[in-house]
């Protein structure tokens, strides 16, 4: 079987959510298929992350744009190689020619009411949103399988869309780096080399709405109010312009002082700055997944996150659930965990359980499953 699999941006230095699952999924296929020949189609980039390698040849296709990228340039390089299957990675996929396809939603977000059109979603995201919204539709319907990361999400694309038994839902993992970091000189470099505070939380988001950003930092200046501790919170890969932006609107300048931007940090570091903090916050709006939620706990940190969409699928009992609406039901749950060290060491105890169960090679596994049985479809 000749399977394409579609990893557009994987080359790129600054990788985020999407690009790191498409990695993963190719890494460990590595480990478990020596049989099928895999094709990696590419965008040229400077992080040559993965090389061409036994029954895994790397693509680079010039395309330009990504919409032309996906729409033209792709399809091309897929018959050329002659590939059986092509597994779309990133929510879209090309609208012409014959190849069979596979295509991983991971979220429909930009279809509900809750979307990127909103007054604070950047240019970039707002077309982004819309591009999706044209090609989606169109592509899940000529997909043989539709692949989803939780029941939750496999739920609303159901009822959205009215998919039946061509739709698959297949967790996400947790990378084996992240874990509990016991070299103690490592930690101190880190610390050193982001000049991080003795206390602090941290936060993963970002500009997009539905990371709760402006909630978060309200929670957080009331926390530092009505507490005696002194925490500061640890944002990464945040502009500062946007911050100051935020600030301003929820009248909450004044703590500026007490937030630390660290720029991009690699995957490969992100462990040991979660190591270092004293908490782990993800209030976001609406997730489809949430793996820095298994990250926080892989890590042995205490989890805050939101008891609605598929977070709580993700974090089980293993984290403080808040309404991610009501900015006091996360400043009560951050001071909860500050103030009681039995729940805060049941929390770490159970999040080390809990993100042991999820991991990129079962993510892998039934992904080559589904690889075999849509063969059987099309042969």
């Amino acid at each position: 079987m000749r399977i394409g699999i579609e990893a557009q941006r994987i080359f790129r230095e600054k990788k985020h959510g999407m690009d790191m699952v498409v990695l993963e999924l190719i890494k460990n296929l590595k480990l478990i298929d020596n049989q099928n020949e895999y094709y990696i189609f590419v965008s040229p980039d400077q992080d040559r992350c993965i090389t061409t390698q036994n029954n895994f040849k790397v693509v680079e296709v010039n395309g330009g744009p990504y919409p032309t990228w996906e729409q033209v340039a792709l399809p091309i390089a897929v018959k050329k190689h002659k590939c059986d299957i092509l597994h779309c990675t990133s929510n879209t996929a090309p609208l012409f020619g014959k190849t069979h396809l596979i295509i991983t939603l991971h979220d429909i977000i930009y279809l509900e009411s809750l979307n990127l059109f909103g007054g604070s979603a950047t240019a970039y995201q707002k077309f982004g949103n819309l591009y999706r919204r044209l090609v989606v539709p169109k592509a899940v319907k000529k997909s043989l399988k539709v692949v989803t990361v939780s029941e939750f999400e496999k739920k609303r694309i159901s009822d959205f869309m009215g998919l039946k038994d061509n739709l698959v839902s297949i967790y996400n993992g947790v990378g084996e780096h992240f874990k509990v970091i016991s070299d103690k000189e490592a930690l101190e470099l880190c610390k050193k080399k982001y000049n991080l505070p003795d206390k602090f939380f941290f936060f993963l988001g970002n500009t997009d709405p539905k990371k709760n950003t402006p909630n978060l930092l309200k929670a957080f200046a009331h926390f530092i109010k009505n507490s005696q501790e002194e925490y500061k919170l640890v944002m990464l890969d945040f502009p500062e312009e946007a911050l100051q932006q935020i600030l301003n609107n929820i009248e909450c300048s004044n703590i500026r002082d007490k937030i630390v931007l660290l720029g991009y940090v690699s995957n490969i570091e992100l462990p040991q700055i979660i190591n270092l903090s004293s908490l782990f916050l993800y209030p976001s709006l609406r997730e489809s997944f949430g793996i820095p939620i298994l990250e926080g706990m892989a890590c042995g940190v205490p989890v805050i996150t939101s008891n609605s969409s598929s977070m709580p699928e993700v974090a089980g009992d293993a984290a403080l659930l808040i309404d991610p609406n009501n900015y006091l039901t996360i400043a009560d749950a951050i001071n909860k965990i500050v103030e009681n060290p039995t729940l805060r060491e049941s929390l770490v105890n159970k999040g080390l359980t809990r993100a042991a169960q999820f991991s990129w090679l079962k993510m892998a596994e039934k992904y080559l499953t589904l690889y075999n049985q849509v063969y059987k479809l099309i042969k």
